[in-house]
């Protein structure tokens, strides 16, 4: 007999992504989709890992990460956020951002504890906590633009709440945290022994010069924070799985115990093209005027359509109200679009557990201006 055991996420399947990119391969569909770039990353960082490797840096670098990375991150926070972090003690390298908050979530929780999470959320964060033994509470951001209603946030607290995940630029919705969001994030974690998660992986894909409110900006909820970044979002490279972690020396000493025993080291000569890379400036600075140009230029070609674009201010995504189109539910319309039209989409449903409906689909625009046309074209015939 084969022998089984009991699911630690029993609720879980096989996710969205996985059935809609099969879904589209199989339909011959452009699959705008899952959130990854058609075209090249860049050269001359291919470049410095081939000569990392023939250099010689082919074996393990140290658990936390590669110093002159961790040094040249330091660098950039210092430049980009004015607050100055120690890269021996508050900075680690992780296998990717998804894997900096698991291992966030994992040390930091106990069972029974609490954990506010906004919906429609990024599909990791509420398994991340449950196979911890936690409970997700989950506060719906409010419908069409997707901002946190504050006071709703206050009477979901209780004595066991023991963090707060945050996620800006949003995935799915492009949406942003504002200053008076991190204002109100502040007078709530005042006084409490509140973390805060904040995924931070598109932080230099954000649009129409509205500057990204790091929670790295603010000493007082850096302190409490474990902020989770990504390589592959910034340079064009998601097969990577490269990313990092920044927090204060006392909650890195419990991320680093966890990250030891699964990990412990990441890929090393990608790591010494990194510290070399990140001093090109204008190849991180740069990024948010390319995707804006991205979004604007489908936005522009959807507008032919019978689509609706809900604002997006960063990420990869944009999602598109169909209430001119169809009544059917957004998993049925986005499966149906894909076998009927070729184009894949993502049903925004599937990021609420409960799978609230508004009727709207995410779009990655991440891609070639042609791959954007050839998809345009084809939604105009709903």
């Amino acid at each position: 007999m084969v022998p089984t055991i009991p699911s630690r996420l029993p609720e879980v399947g096989t996710t969205i992504f996985t059935i809609m990119s099969a879904l589209a391969s199989e339909s011959g569909a452009i699959n705008l989709g899952q959130g990854f770039p058609d075209y090249p990353m860049s050269g001359e960082l291919i470049g410095r890992v081939c000569e990392a490797m023939k250099q010689g840096y082919n074996q393990y670098v140290p658990m936390q990460g590669y110093l002159p990375l961790r040094e040249a991150i330091a660098e950039k926070i210092a430049s980009l956020y004015g607050t100055e972090v120690s890269p021996e003690t508050q900075i680690t390298i992780t296998p990717g951002g998804t894997y900096a908050i698991y291992t966030a979530v994992t040390c930091a929780l106990q069972p029974g504890d609490e954990v506010i999470v906004f919906e429609p959320a990024y599909d990791s964060y509420i398994p991340n906590v449950e196979i911890n033994g936690a409970r997700a509470v989950r506060v719906d951001l409010e419908f069409p633009d997707y901002r946190i209603n504050w006071d709703r946030v206050r009477e979901k607290l209780s004595p066991r709440t023991r963090m707060i995940m945050l996620n800006s630029p949003h995935n799915p919705t492009g949406s942003v945290l504002g200053p008076e969001d991190l204002e109100a994030l502040r007078g709530i974690v005042r006084d409490t022994r509140i973390l805060i998660l904040s995924d931070e992986v598109y932080e230099h894909l954000i649009f129409d010069g509205i500057p990204h409110q790091s929670l790295l900006r603010y000493p007082d909820l850096a302190e409490r924070s474990f902020v989770c970044f990504s390589f592959g979002k910034v340079y064009n490279c998601t097969g990577w799985k490269l990313g990092y972690c920044v927090s204060s020396p006392p909650l890195t000493t419990e991320f680093r115990k966890v990250h030891q025993f699964n990990c412990f080291s990441c890929n090393s000569p990608m790591q010494v093209a990194l510290a070399r890379f990140l001093g090109v400036k204008e190849s991180y600075i740069s990024l948010g005027s390319f995707m804006q140009s991205r979004r604007d230029y489908f936005q522009k070609a959807m507008e032919q359509t019978r689509f609706r674009a809900i604002p997006s201010h960063g990420s990869y995504f944009q999602v598109y109200s169909y209430d001119r189109i169809s009544e059917e539910a957004d998993r049925d319309f986005a499966i149906r679009v894909t076998r009927e039209f070729g184009v894949a989409s993502i049903p925004v449903s599937v990021f609420y557990k409960s799978g609230k409906d508004d009727r709207v689909l995410r779009f990655c625009f991440a891609k070639e201006t042609e791959t954007l046309d050839k998809a345009a074209q084809r939604l105009m015939k709903i």
